[in-house]
């Protein structure tokens, strides 16, 4: 075959699912620190109050006497972020089913370092802010941001084994579960019951339009957003719209993948026996071959994954940075830093992140290896595990959600909640990867 580009070999290049998600997540890190490093700097010059002007300022929908009317900081949080755990309970339902989480004794040591990485956070935030104002924030420290985590073990490339990269992305998708189940049962102040009900009418449309075989994108996002908007109005937050949408997704072909071959050699041999009508250009029936071509292949992908595929580059480079750029703007006063670290919110994050999520991930880790219950990654160290143990801790993108729920009507809290993840956040992210890259040894 003539190529005629150099950059056309990399399209020929074959990656795995897995293999995307990975590329996903790293390009979502690298894009979510710049944004971050943005935020930052708007809401530290003199164009800081512009920046707090145009996140506050109101977009309406209206349709005749209805209108739905947020601020663009709502806006980006209770909608676009509904995208982003659409996206979230896709990569759950693959895990579940096909990925690392559907072979049990693969799954059993992320899934139970998973709950210790949730459980001693919390514990350990309670222990310091019980009693006091901060004491809704317990889920704060519970979170790991995914994109960083897996960017700094893909940034050590050969230096990890690939079982210690899926252990860490198994790790992930059980936090997020988690996360996603604590913002639903506990961060939600009152519940309106007819629109949660209308919500649940949605979802079991969805269910039924699976069942019926119906396979098209667009009938699933409209009652999708009507479903959304049912959520927002029930009281229980907008987002667990997106997780619970992605359950409805078909996740089985069309066509049994094992007969692919049988009907692409029939297409192709038709295609070949048809004269071109010149070196580059495909005659009429050769086009119509090729559709043809198109829609087998399409036959024996799901839906789910397709979506998955489909939604991974707009949510890594215009929803996650949006958000970022949106929520982790803070005002620092370096003179006061020192304070505000050893506010109990602030303190109790950082110690939650840290020491909450080294001792759970990495204890509750060796102690089912050591009670024979789970079996070390392949190649791999209890030493690694201990630096993946820090690469959990960093919170940043739902903790920094959770934060904005928990102390809504407290600007202050919030203040300290996000100087406290974005503190704990950098110190567990380069720590992780120094470990790694320079005490953690592979097993030979």
């Amino acid at each position: 075959m003539k190529i005629y580009a150099p950059w056309q070999k990399q399209f020929e290049k074959i990656i795995t699912p897995f293999e995307a998600f990975l590329h996903a997540q790293t390009t979502t890190g690298i894009v979510l620190l710049c944004m971050t490093l943005v935020a930052l700097l708007l809401a530290n010059s003199p164009l800081a109050q512009s920046y707090e002007h145009l996140l506050h300022t109101k977009i309406a929908l209206s349709v005749g006497e209805w209108s739905l009317s947020h601020s663009i900081h709502h806006w980006i949080n209770d909608a676009l972020m509904a995208i982003f755990f659409f996206m979230i309970g896709l990569e759950i339902k693959r895990e579940v089913s096909v990925g690392e989480l559907s072979d049990l004794k693969v799954a059993i040591l992320p899934i139970l370092a998973a709950l210790g990485g949730m459980a001693m956070p919390a514990l350990i935030y309670m222990g310091i802010n019980a009693g006091s104002p901060g004491e809704a924030g317990w889920g704060i420290p519970m979170a790991t941001d995914i994109a960083f985590a897996i960017s700094a073990l893909v940034i050590l490339g050969k230096r990890v084994p690939p079982a210690l990269v899926t252990f860490l992305v198994a790790l992930a998708i059980v936090d997020d579960l988690g996360a996603v189940v604590v913002i639903a049962l506990f961060y939600t102040e009152q519940i309106a019951i007819t629109p949660l009900a209308l919500a649940g009418v949605m979802f079991l449309l969805m269910i039924l339009m699976n069942r019926l075989g119906i396979r098209r994108v667009l009938p699933y996002f409209m009652v999708g957003v009507v479903m959304w908007f049912f959520m927002l109005q029930s009281g229980v937050h907008a987002t667990i719209a997106g997780i619970i949408a992605a359950l409805s997704i078909p996740s089985m072909p069309k066509r049994d993948p094992h007969n692919l071959r049988a009907g692409l050699e029939d297409l192709l041999d038709a295609f070949d026996a048809q004269p071109c009508v010149d070196a580059h250009t495909m005659n009429e029936t050769q086009k119509a071959i090729l559709t043809q071509i198109k829609k087998r292949i399409s036959s024996v992908e799901t839906p789910a994954a397709k979506l998955e595929h489909d939604l991974h580059l707009p949510v890594s480079i215009v929803i996650i940075p949006l958000f970022a750029l949106a929520n982790a703007g803070i005002s620092i006063d370096f003179g006061s830093m020192g304070e505000t670290l050893l506010k109990p919110v602030s303190l109790g994050i950082i110690a939650g992140l840290v020491l909450g999520k080294v001792l759970g991930i990495f204890g509750v880790a060796w102690l089912a290896i050591r009670l024979n219950i789970a079996t070390l990654p392949k190649q791999s160290t209890m030493n690694q595990i201990f630096g993946v143990a820090f690469l959990g801790g960093i919170g940043f993108t739902m903790s920094i959600f959770v934060a904005d729920l928990a102390f809504a009507s407290n600007p202050e809290l919030i203040f300290q909640a996000k100087v406290g993840i974005l503190a704990a956040s950098l110190f567990a992210g380069l720590f992780g990867y120094a470990w790694l890259r320079f005490v953690a040894k592979a097993s030979n």
